[in-house]
């Protein structure tokens, strides 16, 4: 792999990087071997550091939730030598406490989308990463101390249940998720966060509260109108949160995401199509290097 040309991401709204104290911009296409990312990357400089720009919907928002290339996306950032990705994403609340335009940093992930390509493995190579925390503790507790130096309103964890969309949620599933504890609602934060555990890499959501979802019987009804204004408002506090987090980062990596696929990969290297080993050269790195690989 080539020098790196940034070690720290944001996939979040086309624009994002458009903050104070960012300079030095550069627009980078690339194209991977799971198609190309959702539009070109945008490296600029923020506190010193190199820090790639990722919209995840594309640039005018022409992605669906399940259209994202969430692959090519992970891989792409992989490419540029990224080991740190931060997620920002709109969500809706199912708790009373968690009000729009409050920041939330979750701990916790539900599944509920279908259909979408989850792993970079397969064709010959099986790996099961440990998935149990689904966020870097690391850059979480990162997030949670910028935002309040930004002077958000932020929960420090919760649970954040992810849904197929593109349509909002009925009463009755809204009621259900409720009932299961989760705390915030949206569409993006799988199959992203576990592809980048696949790749070795520190992923931490930081999600804007735009709205009560369906559950609340004196709030509004969530709608696209309502998540689009909210979000408008809440994307500053983020940004301020995204460049504070930025400089709080250490430079050295001691978490476990680092390490994440040392006990994950199942098949001999010698059993794997060297295709396949080829096509994930970036994401397997030292292992395939090293003889690693499972008996």
């Amino acid at each position: 792999m080539t020098e790196p040309r940034a070690r720290i991401a944001v996939i979040g709204g086309s624009g994002f990087y458009e903050m104070e104290g960012i300079g030095g911009l550069e627009e980078v296409r690339l194209d991977t071997p799971f198609g190309p990312p959702s539009d070109s990357i945008v490296i600029g400089t923020l506190d010193g550091e190199r820090v790639a720009f990722l919209p995840r919907h594309g640039r005018g928002h022409r992605l669906l939730p399940a259209e994202v290339p969430s692959r090519a996306n992970i891989y792409a950032l992989k490419l540029l030598g990224v080991e740190v990705v931060i997620g920002v994403s709109a969500v809706g609340s199912l708790h009373e406490d968690y009000a729009p335009l409050h920041l939330v940093v979750p701990d916790q992930l539900i599944d509920r989308t279908r259909g979408r390509p989850g792993t970079f493995f397969g064709g010959g190579l099986v790996a099961h990463i440990s998935f149990a925390d689904p966020f870097c503790p690391v850059l979480r507790q990162s997030l949670v101390a910028a935002a309040r130096e930004a002077g958000a309103t932020v929960h420090d964890g919760g649970t954040y249940v992810v849904i197929e969309g593109p349509a909002f949620s009925t009463r009755a599933e809204s009621r259900l998720y409720r009932s299961w504890g989760a705390h915030v609602i949206g569409m993006t934060a799988l199959p992203e966060a576990r592809l980048a555990r696949e790749a070795e890499m520190c992923y931490a959501t930081l999600a804007i509260v735009t709205d009560y979802d369906v559950w609340h019987p004196r709030e509004a009804d969530v709608t696209a109108e309502l998540v689009i204004a909210n979000l408008r408002q809440g994307v500053s506090l983020a940004q301020a949160a995204v460049r504070r987090a930025v400089g709080r980062l250490p430079r050295q990596r001691a978490c476990p995401c680092a390490e994440a696929l040392r006990d994950a990969l199942i098949t001999p290297f010698h059993l794997v199509p060297e295709e396949t080993k080829e096509r994930l050269r970036p994401i397997l790195g030292r292992h395939l290097t090293g003889g690693g690989g499972g008996g």
